[in-house]
């Protein structure tokens, strides 16, 4: 567990390792990285309790005037434990420890949102996507189909694919980690039981990452397992997503777009979008079709759950196979 200043949400949150019912031997490995409140102070506190429940206990830190970040937190709370397992707690959130046997795998949960009516799209989406939808929407912005915490997996797995990224606030060193798991050939899974409470506040170090950071490891990472093994695909979407898509690419995957294709008879009407930026004379002209005359493969860049369940139905009358025929990327 890294700590950085989560005084305000420690007690709740080691009151649920307390309750674990897991019976196997836990060891909690706290590392805090320069907290300026009661966080270390909160967190000893607890250790004589933990000790009775049967939780060896491990605290270390570092009194520097800066944190090192999530990643660099992680790192050392990892190589002070012991356990053949991982699983990975955030400070402000809850969660029920459950064993499985995993080799290659990331494992998640179903979650709890707290405040409740935060992030509802993104919840719902974590909590209801298929088991195979785990391994053909992890291109979107949701970031790693499984949450962070709690992840769940071998020692030996993450000594394989870690450790986390260290560049500290600003880096995605959750979704940097989860990509290179996949790289490895990992997989991933949900335990389809609620799980986790998790917390969202405005202090959280996600909101530390720009947009464009995660825009930019998403292209690279979309460009490298899939549009690097197409010859061709459609973007759907001619709108302002689906042309910065295009406009990001490499030279040559921007050639492999054979099309923009939309239901916006406006966009459809021009007939092209003409990407101006390009140095190539003529300037590329890319056609902007109606869906229905658009030809697989795609990259979807619509969002989920925004349309009312319009673009959805849209998308299942053409019956492909996600993960074959499209993926989704907003």
């Amino acid at each position: 567990m890294p700590v950085y200043n989560a005084g305000p949400w420690l007690d709740e949150c080691l009151q649920a390792i307390v309750d674990q019912d897991f019976a196997g031997s836990m060891e909690l490995s706290v590392f805090d990285d320069a907290s300026t409140d009661d966080s270390r102070k909160v967190v000893e506190g607890w250790v004589e309790k933990l000790k009775t429940r049967g939780i060896s206990v491990v605290i270390s830190g570092h009194n520097s005037v800066q944190p090192r970040g999530v990643g660099f937190a992680k790192n050392k709370a990892v190589s002070q434990s012991c356990g053949r397992h991982l699983c990975f707690q955030d400070a402000v959130s809850m969660c029920v420890f459950e064993h499985n046997k995993v080799s290659n795998s990331l494992i998640g949960c179903r979650v709890k949102r707290l405040p409740e009516e935060s992030t509802e799209r993104y919840t719902r989406w974590i909590n209801t996507i298929t088991q195979d939808q785990l391994m053909t929407q992890v291109y979107t912005s949701h970031g790693p189909t499984v949450v962070m915490p709690t992840w769940f997996c071998s020692r030996q797995w993450f000594l394989k694919v870690g450790p986390f990224d260290e560049g500290g606030k600003g880096v995605p060193e959750d979704l940097l980690f989860f990509y290179q798991s996949l790289r490895h050939g990992g997989g991933v899974s949900r335990v389809n039981q609620c799980l986790l409470i998790y917390r969202y506040h405005e202090k959280a170090a996600t909101h530390s990452i720009s947009e464009e950071t995660i825009w930019k490891q998403r292209v690279d990472f979309l460009q490298e397992r899939v549009l690097g093994v197409w010859e061709d695909f459609t973007i759907w979407n001619a709108g302002k997503q689906g042309r910065k898509l295009y406009r990001c690419l490499s030279p040559v995957n921007q050639k492999k777009v054979k099309a923009f294709c939309d239901v916006d008879e406006r966009k459809i009407k021009k007939r092209f979008y003409t990407f101006e930026e390009s140095k190539e004379k003529p300037k590329p002209k890319i056609p902007i079709l109606h869906y229905k005359h658009a030809s697989a493969p795609f990259i979807i860049c619509v969002k989920l759950d925004m349309t009312g369940g319009v673009m959805e139905e849209n998308l299942n009358s053409l019956l492909l196979k996600e993960g074959t025929d499209y993926y989704h990327f907003s």
